[in-house]
């Protein structure tokens, strides 16, 4: 089953579901504008933060009325916060069907200690949202990063629901048209489908969630890291600039270079369109072969940027074995980085394709993925 070596290579192999690729036009010298060793509390540290939410606001369609803070410690910092200062007013449903939703789950069934029904599916499936009661505060995730399946959309949630919607959108907000109206509180990381530097999260809240802030203490201490309120009051300073701690303003201004670079591809319709043409194009190669498929069950739950990928040849005796061997061979042709499947998720490879991957670069590297396979085949006969 030898094969040639493929003719062309990917101008950028950097296929990592997170911290992902960055912009096609990145380089150092465009941050050169960031207020280095300056306060963020000085007026253009407060105004950098400032144009990084209010440009957030405008690309991503989020309500006026909607307050977006940038809070520390990535997206995981951002889900803590909202869930730390947030549940226990009443009932909780936990829905996972990945390793981060089920993060979630053992935060707040172990730590928290929760009134909590939690409800899972296996990777590549996903729980049906006609089964949830969404009169409790529902903790989910949009897009399972790790198991390439994701919510296809908001109809299922109701707009007069009670309790509140508290959703990851880590890997789905830049690449998938979120229904605001669904979402009480909304968190991701910039360093996903915008390729922004790590360790800082946003967090949005819809007015249902400061309402529930300003009037529900929790009945467990909150660290001063976690606490969003003062008084019984939102402290507004988080989302107009005043972050909680120290942001690097370096990674801000890589923010704001990536939020202008979306606006020039069309904005948040053109990213959208730019992650479904990448990932057509591997799920179009997976269709045409016998030996791999997409890991999603449903063609309309399948992610459009964290692409996960399942080696079905029945001649492969070690999946798990295969799989990093295929991911390695990827690697060490230089052709595709940090494609393997992540460590709690089944066998296999997840391929990014978020709005920073050119298509052009998928192409290339999907003939390098059939020699591969081709050749450890070959290699453990």
């Amino acid at each position: 089953m030898a094969m040639t070596k493929p003719a062309t290579r990917p101008a950028n192999p950097r296929f990592s579901s997170g911290p992902c690729a960055k912009i096609p036009t990145f380089s150092l010298d465009k941050l050169a504008d960031a207020p280095l060793g300056r306060s963020h509390r000085a007026a253009i540290g407060k105004s950098k933060l400032k144009a990084a939410i209010e440009e957030t606001r405008e690309l991503l369609g989020i309500p006026a009325d909607y307050k977006i803070g940038i809070v520390p410690a990535s997206d995981t910092g951002a889900m803590e916060m909202a869930m730390w200062s947030m549940l226990g007013a009443r009932k909780a449903e936990m829905v996972a069907w990945e390793s981060f939703g089920s993060g979630w789950v053992t935060d707040v069934v172990k730590q928290l200690k929760i009134d909590a029904e939690v409800k899972t599916a296996d990777y590549g499936e996903i729980v049906d949202f006609a089964t949830i009661d969404f009169n409790n505060d529902v903790v989910f995730t949009w897009n399972g990063t790790t198991s390439g399946v994701r919510v296809p959309n908001g109809d299922a949630i109701p707009a007069d629901r009670d309790g509140l919607t508290i959703c990851d959108a880590t890997s789905a907000a830049f690449a998938m048209d979120l229904p605001w109206d669904k979402l009480d509180v909304t968190t991701f990381s910039w360093q996903k489908v915008l390729g922004g530097e790590a360790a800082h999260g946003v967090l949005i809240l819809s007015p249902r969630a400061v309402e529930r802030l300003e009037s529900y203490t929790p009945a467990w201490p909150l660290p001063k890291i976690f606490r969003l309120t003062k008084g019984g009051k939102l402290i507004d300073g988080i989302f107009t600039g005043a972050t909680i701690n120290t942001p690097s303003m370096l990674c801000v201004e890589d923010y704001l270079v990536a939020l202008d670079w979306a606006r020039s591809v069309g904005g948040l319709k053109g990213l959208i369109n730019r992650a479904e043409a990448n990932a057509k194009a591997v799920w179009d190669f997976c269709e045409a072969r016998d030996w791999i498929a997409n890991l999603a069950v449903d063609p309309a739950t399948r992610s459009n940027t964290s692409v996960c990928l399942k080696f079905t040849d029945d001649r492969i005796k070690d999946g798990a074995a295969f799989a990093k061997a295929i991911a390695k061979r990827l690697e060490a042709e230089g052709v595709a980085l940090d494609v393997g499947a992540y460590r709690d998720a089944p066998a296999g490879l997840r391929i990014w394709c978020g709005g920073t991957i050119e298509t052009a670069d998928i192409e290339a590297m999907l003939p390098w993925l059939e020699y591969a396979f081709a050749a450890e085949i070959d290699a453990q006969a």
